[in-house]
């Protein structure tokens, strides 16, 4: 398998050069629609700032279809949304058919969603392998090593046999909708975007010591395509080098 590590001084150099990477492999998508799923969290935060101010009347946007890991279960305007943040920081200030966005909405009740959520994705996307394939993922990944809302405690929802599942957080209990690590371990390309000294130790288990990191969810990403790169900050690959 084909694991890369790319490790940048800064967030804001990491997002720089990842939006620019973004875009050349949209560009070279020979098909009509890319499907393109999203993660929260404070580095892709600026990977969309950089997006929106750079590319604002991209033709490219006509072919990306933006889908979700996962989602808090709150309303589009909570500013815990997932969804809400990626629609003021880019929704709001590109030119794109809307019909291209698909949320899990999370005002709905989690069961039904991760149901509905899983017919959408089951009907817009081709299947390999019995899953939906993902053009792209982007992944971030917790201080405790969780990535989508695959939590340490709930490693089951790696191999799920659904699309979707509900998740809860194990300290505020809050529930979400999460796609599953088969339907991740099926995209075409998978990224993780990883920045803060604060997941250091995680990025030092994940790569350097096994026994610790086959108890992390994100150690547990290995896409079948083997297209698999990590983009990181210094500050989270400070132990890396012991």
């Amino acid at each position: 398998m084909k694991n890369n590590l790319h490790i940048f001084k800064t967030p804001e150099e990491l997002a720089d050069k990842f939006a620019n990477q973004f875009v050349n492999w949209v560009e070279a998508y020979s098909g009509n629609e890319f499907h393109f799923a999203i993660s929260g969290g404070k580095t892709p935060d600026l990977l969309f700032d950089f997006l929106a101010e750079r590319f604002p009347n991209s033709v490219l946007w006509q072919k990306i279809h933006f889908w979700w890991v996962d989602e808090r279960m709150v309303a589009p305007t909570h500013p815990e949304s997932n969804f809400g943040v990626v629609q003021n920081l880019l929704f709001s200030k590109i030119a794109f058919p809307e019909e291209n966005i698909h949320r899990i909405k999370g005002e709905n009740t989690p069961e039904v969603e991760a149901f509905s959520y899983s017919a959408q994705i089951h009907e817009k996307l081709h299947s390999e392998n019995g899953w939906p394939v993902f053009d792209l993922i982007i992944l971030g990944m917790g201080d405790d090593g969780h990535t989508a809302s695959i939590f340490p405690n709930q490693m089951e929802l790696l191999d799920s046999e659904k699309i979707c599942e509900v998740a809860t957080h194990p300290v505020s209990g809050q529930k979400r909708v999460t796609l599953t690590g088969n339907v991740i371990n099926n995209a075409d390309k998978v990224c993780f975007l990883v920045t803060g000294s604060n997941k250091a130790d995680r990025m030092a288990e994940i790569w350097g010591i096994p026994e610790k990191a086959n108890l992390l969810p994100a150690a547990h990403i290995h896409p079948e395509s083997g297209d698999l790169t990590w983009y990181i900050d210094e500050a989270s690959a400070n132990l890396l080098s012991r």
